[in-house]
C-alpha cells in the first residue's frame, strides 16, 4: 500500500484513492460529509443501500441519510476544528436534497465532477457487498479528513495575563508528549525570534521543519540568527535527545568555517555523562579559535529569557508558538495540544 507522509493508505486502487481525496476536499461543502455518513451507515447495517440519502426514495436499503449525518458526523466534525467545513445540517443543503447519490441526479449538481466521484465510491461499495472493501474504504476516508485536518487553522487563546512560573509550567506541560523534537523545536524558535525581537539582537530567525536534513537545507544548524545582512550571528542546534560529543563535533566545523561565534546546543536531556570530559574539552578548544559553545536545556533558558522579557513579552512568546507550528506544519495533534493547554491557562 502507498503512502503519503506518516499515514498509511488502506486501497490498492489508486484512482478510488483519488476519488475518495477530492471527495473529502470538493469545494462543495455538503460534498465532503457523503462518505462518512453513508460509509458509517452501511457498516452499522449491511442492508442499507448507502447510495441512498432519502427513505422516500424506497425500494431495498433505504433509509434516512440525514439522520446519521447529524447525529454522528456533524459532532464529529465539530470536535475535530469542523474540518469538514463546519455545516450544522449539510444534508439539508440543496446538493443533497436528491434520494439517492447517482449519476441520475448529476443534472441537479452545479458540482458534477466531485458528484461523480462520490457516486463511483459508493456505487463500488454498493456492487461488492464486502464489509471488509467497506470498512477499508471508510478507513480510507478516515485517513484523508486527518490529512486535511493539517491544513486546519487551529485558534490559539493566548492569556490575557501570564506569571513566569505558569509560562514555564505551560513549556513543560507542552513537552511531555512525543513529538519527534517537533514540539522542542518550536518553542525554542519561538524563544529566539522574542529574543531577536525584544533585544534587536537581530533580525530574523530562520528554521526548516523537524524533517529536513540541515544539508539539505543548506541551513549550520536547526535554527540560524541573521542580520540584516544576512550574517548567521548565532547558530542553534536543538536536541531532545542526550547530547554527544560526536553530535556536536558534526556541527562545529560548518558553523565555524561561515565564522559564526556563538553556538547553542539546546540539549533537553542534557550531555552524555561519560562524554563530559571530551565536550568541556571541545569547548576549551573552540573558546582559544574564538567561538563560544553553551549547552543548555530549554527549561533553564526559557527561565532566564522570560523574566526578562516581562509579561507581555511572555504573551509574545505564546503567540509565537502557535505561529510556530502553523508556519512550519507541525502535526495537527500538536497544534491542538498547544491551543488546549492556553485555554486552560
Amino acid at each position: 500500500m502507498a503512502e503519503q507522509g506518516q499515514l498509511q493508505d488502506w486501497l490498492y486502487d489508486n484512482t478510488l484513492i483519488e476519488h475518495i481525496r477530492q471527495s473529502i476536499n470538493s469545494k462543495t461543502k455538503s460534498y465532503r460529509y457523503v462518505l462518512p455518513t453513508q460509509l458509517v451507515a452501511k457498516l452499522a447495517d449491511s442492508s442499507l443501500d448507502c447510495q441512498c440519502v432519502q427513505v422516500a426514495r424506497g425500494g431495498p436499503g433505504a433509509f434516512d441519510a440525514r439522520t446519521i449525518a447529524h447525529r454522528v458526523v456533524v459532532p464529529f466534525d465539530q470536535s475535530n476544528d469542523n474540518v469538514l467545513g463546519g455545516s450544522p445540517e449539510p444534508y439539508v443543503n440543496n446538493p443533497l436534497r436528491v434520494p439517492e447519490v447517482s449519476e441520475r441526479y448529476s443534472v441537479a449538481q452545479k458540482n458534477r465532477k466531485d458528484w461523480g466521484n462520490l457516486c463511483r465510491v459508493l456505487s463500488s461499495i454498493q456492487r461488492r457487498q464486502d464489509e471488509d472493501f467497506t470498512r477499508s474504504v471508510l478507513k480510507q476516508v478516515l485517513t484523508e479528513i486527518y490529512r486535511r485536518l493539517a491544513q486546519v487553522r487551529v485558534v490559539y487563546p493566548t492569556p490575557m495575563r501570564i506569571s513566569l512560573d505558569r509560562c514555564m509550567q505551560l513549556i513543560q506541560d507542552y513537552l511531555v508528549g512525543l513529538s519527534g523534537g517537533d514540539r522542542l523545536l518550536a518553542l525554542t524558535s519561538a524563544l529566539f525570534v522574542i529574543i531577536g525581537k525584544r533585544f534587536q539582537l537581530y533580525s530574523e530567525v530562520r528554521r526548516a521543519t523537524i524533517t529536513a536534513a540541515d544539508q539539505a537545507t543548506g541551513m549550520l544548524a536547526d535554527l540560524e540568527c541573521v542580520l540584516e545582512d544576512g550574517n548567521v550571528v548565532l547558530a542553534v542546534e536543538v536536541k531532545d535527545r542526550i547530547l554527544t560529543v560526536s553530535q556536536m563535533r558534526g556541527k562545529v566545523p560548518g558553523i565555524r568555517e561561515k565564522q559564526v561565534l556563538e553556538i547553542f546546543f539546546v540539549a533537553q536531556q542534557g550531555i552524555a555523562e561519560k562524554e563530559a570530559k571530551d565536550i568541556q574539552d571541545l569547548i576549551n578548544h573552540e573558546f582559544v579559535g574564538g567561538h563560544n559553545i553553551y549547552i543548555v536545556d530549554l527549561i533553564t533558558l526559557g527561565r532566564a529569557v522570560l523574566s526578562l522579557l516581562g509579561e507581555l513579552g511572555r504573551r509574545d512568546f505564546l503567540r509565537e508558538v502557535g505561529g510556530q507550528l502553523d508556519q512550519y506544519g507541525s502535526d495537527i495533534q500538536h497544534r491542538r495540544a498547544w491551543a488546549s493547554l492556553l485555554a486552560a491557562a
